[in-house]
């Protein structure tokens, strides 16, 4: 199994999407310190990438919400930024 730094350097990279408004949303969070992650969060925002682009800004300007409570944190994560 990776470390966190590895999977948090794995997160960022895996952050640059197709989107420019959803590179716009995740270029603050990731782009900043996530030392302070712990394992939950980590996989929930590894789960979070893993979703389609359209799915994903759907969720972040609130027009849906995700039906799985993992990704639901992961989203508030962002948000917090």
């Amino acid at each position: 199994m990776m470390d966190l730094s590895t999977r948090i350097g794995r997160l960022r990279w895996r952050s640059r999407r197709g989107l420019l408004e959803l590179d716009k949303c995740f270029e603050p969070f990731f782009g900043g310190d996530l030392s302070a992650c712990d394992e939950a969060a980590i996989t929930a925002l590894e789960r979070l990438l893993d979703c389609e682009d359209l799915e994903l800004l759907d969720w972040l300007l609130g027009r849906s919400r995700p039906q799985d409570p993992q990704l639901g944190h992961a989203l508030e994560l962002l948000r917090q930024v």
